[in-house]
């Protein structure tokens, strides 16, 4: 079981964990949880920011399968948060090397409860590495409860809805403290996700997920 550090540049050198990946995503955001997203005849689930090479965290099982992925985009270009969700924080946009937007966070059905954690200290790992202090995310009520298992939930800056339907903008920011705690329940040691993150392609192309 590992993390992997893919841009999407460079996805095609990894075929099957590739449509593992988004056939999973199509399976959680369509299937299971009826959201409005485009499953191409493939089976993937895929949208126009998979087009601007983003940094893909993917934890693999121990046949190299994926158990769970999230999509990291530096807030320099495009991003969803701000071309779809600034009405969810009363209009406020993110352009700011300092901060990375996260999105399509997906466990494959059946994952352990580790996967969320070790994504989530993969994500940490993006941040370091990549000199950023933060990532914003939309999130809905769901995933509330994920973030407090983790022992880590956002600053939240805006929400709409209510109940089950509640939708929220939310910033986490990289702490020490933070990476301690959701190491331990990832069951990985702290630093290991940066060792993994400095053999991967993306230590040598981290410049490469800011869009051309």
């Amino acid at each position: 079981m590992v993390l992997h550090f893919i841009h999407g540049k460079d996805l095609p050198n990894w075929p099957a964990l590739t449509a593992g990946m988004f056939r999973d995503r199509a399976d959680q955001f369509k299937a299971r949880l009826d959201w409005d997203v485009t499953v191409d005849s493939d089976g993937f689930e895929r949208d126009a920011y998979d087009a601007l090479n983003p940094l893909y965290v993917i934890w693999t099982g121990p046949d190299g399968s994926h158990q769970g992925s999230m999509r990291f985009l530096p807030c320099t270009g495009r991003t969803m948060v701000n071309e779809h969700f600034s009405h969810v924080c009363s209009g406020r946009t993110f352009f700011d090397a300092q901060i990375w937007e996260c999105t399509r966070f997906c466990q494959a059905r059946g994952a352990s409860s580790r996967v969320a954690a070790a994504l989530f200290l993969g994500g940490g790992a993006v941040l370091r590495h990549a000199g950023a202090a933060q990532f914003v995310g939309v999130f809905d009520a769901r995933m509330i409860r994920i973030y407090r298992r983790l022992g880590w939930s956002p600053e939240v800056l805006g929400s709409i809805g209510e109940g089950r339907d509640k939708i929220s903008v939310g910033l986490w920011h990289a702490r020490d403290e933070d990476r301690q705690r959701i190491a331990a329940r990832a069951g990985i040691a702290p630093d290991q996700a940066d060792r993994w993150f400095e053999h991967s392609p993306a230590a040598q192309r981290i410049e490469m997920a800011t869009p051309a």
